[in-house]
């Protein structure tokens, strides 16, 4: 098992709408959208080092 745990989001529908629609155009599932842009924000508050492990598919394309 990679670490990954599931929990139950409790999310307002419009948002959710605007994250399928955005995940749909950048070619990720709404589950991939949703943890690449945690990722980015933990990254940018300083929350989270990088990590080869950690980094989101068009970063490892870089």
């Amino acid at each position: 098992m990679d670490g990954r745990k599931s929990f139950l989001l409790r999310i307002d529908g419009e948002l959710l709408e605007a994250l399928r629609r955005w995940a749909d155009d950048d070619l990720r599932s709404l589950n991939g959208q949703i943890e690449f842009l945690l990722r980015q924000a933990l990254l940018q508050a300083g929350r989270l080092k990088p990590s080869l492990d950690n980094r989101s598919g068009s970063e490892r394309e870089a």
